[in-house]
């Protein structure tokens, strides 16, 4: 990877001020675009937004495999798909255990496809790493469609965790590219720094504490708490794909994104978070109502 290539993209970087001008139309342009398919699609909730987080996450699936597994695609794919279909249609109908026992027998499959294949022709692909990207696809399926199947929070919640997402990236982008200084983790990414980090839960705790008030009568106090958790594991999950690129030697997971890249790239926040979202209501509400037990408090 060059230091141009790499100046020129990423939230709460230090970029070169003409590549970064391109960059942030393309974002905001790509931004304007999948925005209002998101909110339009957790609106109408059901059959359409399962539908769209399963287009989601084989998207990401595959970009996976492209990433880390070239030439063993079709053992973590074939696997991998099939699950993500069989869990759709068992979310879908409010089987939350069923599908999360798909994602999960998918990716012991895809393991074990890995290990019994050939290693001469991929030697570099482990079964950890077929596993993986059935698991990272499965959470960009599960975890939004689990929040939006809670029948009286589960918009609220939706539009709570797109806020907290959207103005951590957003104002990290634009604080980092402002202000610079020190970077965040330069081993892991050479253009995020700390002010964007800061900038960027700023913004996430404000536009979470908004939305959340506004729409599910949170307490401000729970809503800003929530919003800088969900804001930390956001900002984790894109170093976390950062260090991935970095592992295998590339700047974007893909190119379907202008602005951003890959869905992967679109989505590494959002997934950590939506996790991370689930796992608090599960705890506190159960299966059944994960988004009355991330905003109910």
């Amino acid at each position: 990877m060059t230091t141009a290539n790499n100046q020129d993209r990423g939230a709460g970087g230090t970029v070169a001020p003409e590549g970064a001008g391109r960059n942030f139309k393309r974002r905001a342009v790509s931004a304007l675009v999948l925005a209002p398919v998101a909110i339009v699609a957790a609106y109408l909730g059901g059959w359409v937004f399962i539908v769209v987080c399963a287009l989601a996450a084989g998207a990401v699936l595959w970009e996976w495999t492209q990433l880390v597994a070239r030439g063993a695609e079709p053992r973590i794919l074939a696997p991998g798909f099939a699950a993500l279909a069989v869990a759709a249609a068992f979310v879908g109908t409010s089987a939350a255990a069923a599908a999360i026992c798909a994602i999960a027998i998918g990716a012991i499959l895809a393991g074990v496809m890995v290990a019994v294949w050939p290693r001469r022709e991929v030697p570099q692909v482990t079964p950890a790493w077929g596993a993986g990207g059935v698991i990272y696809a499965g959470i960009v399926l599960l975890c939004p469609a689990l929040l939006r199947g809670d029948p009286d929070y589960g918009l609220q919640a939706l539009l709570f965790l797109f806020a907290v997402v959207w103005a951590t990236d957003i104002f990290a982008y634009l604080v980092g590219r402002s202000i610079g200084g020190p970077l965040l983790w330069p081993r892991l990414s050479p253009n995020k720094t700390w002010s964007g980090a800061i900038g960027g839960f700023l913004g996430g705790v404000a536009a979470g504490v908004a939305v959340a008030y506004a729409s599910g009568g949170t307490r401000g106090a729970v809503a800003g708490a929530l919003a800088l958790a969900l804001s930390l594991v956001a900002q984790g999950g894109d170093l976390f794909e950062s260090a991935i690129k970095r592992r295998f030697g590339v700047k974007d997971t893909g190119h379907l994104i202008p602005g951003h890249g890959g869905v992967m790239d679109r989505l590494d926040g959002f997934l950590v978070a939506a996790f991370a979202a689930v796992l608090i209501g599960i705890l506190r509400q159960g299966v059944a109502a994960p988004a009355r037990g991330l905003l109910v408090w």
